[in-house]
């Protein structure tokens, strides 16, 4: 049977062949969209982590100062360093734009939090998630893809 599949005009094999490439051109096709609602999972986290930072400052400081426990880095500069990451990083997964610089900025930050402050399973979903669009960018719908097939285009 076996030997009688490895016949080129084998139905069963054809079959098998197109439907397996059916199915991975849908997959491929789901690629872009999947990677634009992890990017807008991970601005919505960000974005509010960085508002309420922002809102209320006095306490932000406080919280750096006598809770988070970043080593070697000064409370104050420390509190604005995580919230230009967290703001800069948010709007930059938003719009897809240096997409693996602002994905490797935030891990570098859920490194910081998981391992001085809190130890979270919410930490290593972010980090993973994070890790995806560092290893395969924005995907299709973004601003790096535009930019990047705007500089491939040969001049006219």
């Amino acid at each position: 049977m076996e030997a009688d599949c490895k016949e080129s005009g084998c139905p069963v094999r054809g079959f098998c062949k197109k439907a397996c490439g059916k199915i991975y051109h849908v997959l491929n096709c789901l690629a872009c969209p999947v990677n634009l609602l992890i990017r807008l999972m991970l601005f919505n986290i960000f974005w509010k982590s960085s508002m309420a930072k922002l809102a209320n400052w006095d306490s932000t400081l406080y919280l750096f100062a006598n809770e988070y426990n970043v080593p070697v880095i000064p409370p104050q500069i420390a509190a604005y360093m995580s919230t230009a990451v967290e703001l800069g990083g948010a709007v930059m997964l938003l719009l897809g734009l240096g997409t693996r610089f602002a994905a490797l900025a935030l891990l570098g930050l859920v490194a910081v939090i998981e391992l001085t402050y809190t130890h979270a399973e919410e930490h290593i979903f972010w980090a993973l998630l994070l890790l995806v669009l560092l290893t395969r960018g924005a995907g299709n719908i973004s601003l790096d893809y535009l930019l990047c097939r705007k500089c491939r285009q040969d001049p006219k």
